[in-house]
């Protein structure tokens, strides 16, 4: 498909796959601007999304925009589209994250085109998993997949998954005891079914909780501070199968990169029938953010964890419309 047949109508579909994508308390922190004469998507980060307590620098937010442009990527690929993406562009606006020119496509789109029916059916997932484990040639399958990202996905071991694990309890409780950080997370989350007097278009609805658990979990509980009614309880898997997505770096264009490539891992575990979750817990501490990488492997720095198993698919979010998020210019 070439430019001049690029209309608005086509990038509303672009973008309407752009904006599936996880962000940090589905705080969804992404603009998009079409410039139909050039046939360019521009993605803004959107600042007044951002997590001003526990993601200062933006991190998170570039993260998850990140993930908005791998979906872009797919879903042009999908429609027979071409891209060439632009991290940080120079420019005066300091929140234009990535240009991506529409074109002619290659062979590498038919890669991410296979990709796009896994867009709709992840869903972050804070279920139980069985104890199966995951077969070591799917592992090695997510490990491909951040590698064409430029990024790495690293399996701990027992011993440092049990370390993880205890960072993870060790955030839960530096959020206890940090009232702007608790106000933060309760800013961005629905906690009873029709207490809001209009059903949200962003954040975490009580119905994505998952059901409280019996011991040590290695999910974020949303629903920790305000208590959801018939929520349940669940014992979660002993020993889950984590994955630390890392970076070389930890500068903007490695968040970004990091956002591409955690998408292309969960729609490829999705593709493989994996169900996945993700924390980012204690990585929203500085104190702890260094305690996740594993002392004797050069793991560079973690921007993810990501949980994968088997198990029930969380359900679906809601996502704001494409007319709230897509500029035409």
């Amino acid at each position: 498909m070439t430019t001049d047949r690029i209309d608005a109508d086509i990038a509303e579909v672009l973008v309407g796959d752009a904006v599936i994508a996880p962000s940090m308390h589905n705080a969804q922190p992404w603009r998009f601007v079409f410039r139909p004469t050039t046939g360019v998507i521009e993605l803004h980060g959107d600042p007044e999304r951002a997590m001003k307590r526990t993601d200062p620098d933006h991190r998170a937010l570039h993260i998850g925009c990140g993930a908005s442009l791998f979906n872009l990527r797919v879903s042009a690929a999908w429609n027979g589209i071409g891209v060439t993406v632009g991290l940080l562009p120079d420019s005066p606006d300091p929140w234009l994250l990535a240009t991506v020119v529409l074109g002619t496509p290659t062979t590498e789109d038919r890669e991410l085109a296979a990709l796009h029916d896994a867009l709709r059916h992840r869903h972050t997932s804070r279920h139980p998993f069985s104890d199966e484990a995951v077969p070591p040639p799917l592992l090695d399958g997510l490990r491909a997949a951040a590698r064409l990202e430029g990024c790495r996905l690293t399996i701990p071991d027992r011993w440092h998954t049990e370390a993880v694990l205890s960072l993870v309890r060790d955030a839960e409780h530096h959020e206890e005891m940090d009232p702007p950080a608790q106000a933060e997370t309760d800013a961005w989350t629905t906690h009873a079914q029709g207490s809001a007097p209009t059903p949200r278009s962003d954040g975490i609805p009580a119905a994505a909780f998952g059901p409280r658990s019996a011991g040590p979990a290695p999910v974020r509980d949303f629903g920790r501070a305000r208590p959801v009614p018939d929520r349940g309880w669940a014992v979660f898997e002993e020993h889950p199968q984590l994955a630390l997505l890392c970076t070389p770096n930890d500068t903007a264009a490695d968040w970004l990169r990091a956002g591409q490539a955690l998408e292309r891992v969960l729609l490829q575990a999705t593709a493989d029938g994996l169900a996945t979750s993700m924390t980012s817990q204690p990585l929203e501490w500085p104190e702890l953010r260094w305690a996740v990488r594993d002392p004797l492997v050069s793991t560079g720095h973690v921007q993810m964890v990501l949980r994968l198993g088997y198990g029930p698919s969380g359900p679906v979010t809601p996502r704001r419309p494409v007319t709230e998020v897509l500029e035409l210019r």
